[in-house]
């Protein structure tokens, strides 16, 4: 699929991969919608990308924002949703605390997703193509110690992504998986080592697109396919005690 001209929804486009991914969308001649929660960030981006962007000042977490969201951008036509906002948080639960932000890091990376899909679903289907592009995470393969809700939420995102391909294949819907190692982004600051940048991740999401592929796997994440391929347990063990 060409970018020219096509009408695409990034969720968190204000920052990280979803932003890397929205100059590469508008440099192919794409119209790009951006959601994001920081208003000033996304009024500073607008002015600084151009015409072709448009952006929704929205917190996917509350039902009201992701239905202003679904009727503003199906009123020019949508073609490919990019679900990408995303949070990580360190939890451990041997700890006591009561103020872990485990329902809002569910709500974000699994359950506003799937609602959004369903959301924009039939508008998808009336047109002539179009994708729904979920990004995961290496960890959605094998998950690691520290950020056990996080890996629960793209584990989960990766089994409806399979699931709602082999539902849509024979509606004309291509469904993609993205599944990027330790990105260089806001979320992961503080942590982890080799990451990799979000134009890295950028570029292969748009050659995804361009050549129709169902799953993509980033840097490291395909290595660590390749390790739970032929032992799970080793890739258990590489990423126990990350």
């Amino acid at each position: 699929m060409e970018m020219q001209g096509k009408h695409i929804l990034v969720t968190g486009g204000s920052a990280g991969i979803g932003l890397a991914l929205t100059r590469s969308l508008l440099q192919e001649g794409a119209r790009v919608t951006i959601c994001g929660r920081d208003h000033a960030r996304l009024s500073a981006l607008e002015g600084e990308l151009g015409p072709s962007l448009r952006v929704i000042c929205a917190d996917l977490t509350k039902p009201a924002d992701l239905e202003r969201l679904v009727q503003d951008v199906t009123k020019e036509g949508l073609d490919i949703l990019v679900n990408n906002a995303g949070s990580q948080t360190r939890m451990d639960f041997v700890q006591q605390d009561h103020k872990r932000p485990i329902e809002q890091e569910i709500t974000l990376n699994l359950t506003a997703p799937i609602l959004l899909t369903e959301a924009l679903l039939p508008h998808l289907l009336s047109r002539p193509s179009a994708m729904v592009v979920n990004v995961t995470s290496g960890l959605a393969l094998v998950p690691k110690q520290s950020a056990p809700v996080y890996c629960a939420t793209k584990a989960g995102l990766r089994s409806f992504s399979i699931a709602l391909r082999w539902q849509l294949e024979s509606h004309g819907i291509k469904v993609v998986e993205i599944l990027p190692p330790v990105v260089a982004t806001q979320m992961t600051e503080g942590y982890g080592v080799g990451k990799v940048a979000p134009e890295v991740v950028a570029k292969d999401i748009l050659a995804a697109l361009k050549k129709g592929k169902s799953e993509v796997y980033v840097g490291k994440a395909k290595l660590l396919r390749t390790v739970a391929r032929i032992s799970p347990m080793l890739a258990q063990r590489m990423m126990r005690a990350r």
